[in-house]
């Protein structure tokens, strides 16, 4: 065996304790690939459902056998450059996120293309920009799905999570009026995040929300009572479907995009360098900023996945590695 690498692994579908920290063979920078040695990573839902064997059937055709690994976005430096690589330096402080359904970045290091990479906002450490790049599934959602325009009336389900907390500084930045769900210890977070309003989701129910013209879904359950707020010609962007109930899901979205005024859109995040792009120029007018709620080191990858699954996160878990 080649050079080795510390990365975090699992050899069984399960809870947080199957996770692991062990070694596997270094990547080297391929033509057209650039070397990443990753500082820091997020931990994120679909990573949560992967290691549980919920989503078993992507996983296994983008993993196949075990080991597997986990990880799916990362802030670090590139180290080295494959053939034919233009644009990257070795040096640059990046920031990028692997293919769609593509574990591993939870590793010393990554290879990756040119594409899946942007230089990180100036400002910002690691730590902190690692919990950013699920803001770039946020700018998907309000400005190229739903089209959101000042002065319309924005929900956003999940609030303080990471998806969600951009999505209410982007709202605010965006000139809507922003509602925020979230946890009741979160409330006056959320308030803070620039959210008009602030409701507790687990005391308010959709019928006390009042009408809306885009609906953010981050949580993925009960869709069709919140899509029933919205007004006529509104949008809802679920970025996040029941495992547990996957089929009647999709067939829920599928429907609601032919049928009536009230139209879900759904789209999995694969974000590539424009968006990135995008994303440093809202963090560097001080539209977006990071938040990070707890830092844990790669040997404990395990508790900061019980981390998520406790609930109540505030911005992103992060995972050191550096």
């Amino acid at each position: 065996m080649g050079e080795t690498m510390r990365a975090a692994l699992f050899d069984r579908y399960g809870p947080p304790e199957v996770l692991y920290e062990g070694r596997v063979p270094k990547p080297v920078a391929g033509p057209g690939e650039v070397l990443v040695r990753v500082h820091a990573v997020s931990v994120n839902g679909g990573e949560v459902h992967g290691r549980a064997g919920r989503v078993r059937l992507v996983t296994d055709l983008t993993q196949r056998g075990f080991p597997k690994r986990m990880g799916l976005d990362f802030a670090g430096e590139v180290v080295a450059l494959g053939a034919g690589v233009n644009g990257p330096a070795v040096g640059d402080r990046v920031w990028g996120v692997l293919g769609r359904s593509t574990f591993g970045s939870a590793a010393e290091y990554v290879a990756v293309r040119p594409r899946r990479i942007a230089l990180a906002p100036a400002g910002l450490d690691p730590v902190q920009a690692v919990t950013l790049p699920a803001g770039t599934t946020a700018i998907t959602a309000l400005r190229d799905k739903a089209r959101l325009r000042a002065g319309e009336r924005l929900l956003v389900r999940g609030a303080a999570g990471g998806v969600g907390s951009v999505a209410v500084q982007l709202g605010r930045a965006f000139g809507a009026h922003v509602t925020g769900l979230a946890g009741a210890r979160n409330l006056d977070f959320v308030r803070d995040l620039g959210a008009d309003e602030v409701f507790d989701y687990r005391t308010t129910g959709p019928g006390d929300l009042g009408r809306f013209d885009v609906v953010l879904d981050t949580a993925g359950t009960a869709s069709g009572a919140y899509r029933r707020l919205l007004r006529p010609g509104g949008r809802m962007v679920a970025i996040a479907f029941d495992v547990d109930r996957l089929a009647a899901s999709l067939s829920y979205i599928a429907a609601s995009a032919v049928f009536g005024p009230r139209r879900v859109r759904f789209f999995s995040g694969d974000p590539t360098h424009r968006l990135f792009a995008d994303l440093t120029r809202y963090v560097e007018s001080g539209a977006v900023r990071p938040v990070v709620d707890t830092v844990f080191p790669l040997a404990d990858i395990a508790g900061a996945h019980r981390a998520l699954e406790a609930g109540g996160v505030r911005g992103k878990h992060v995972v050191r590695v550096l």
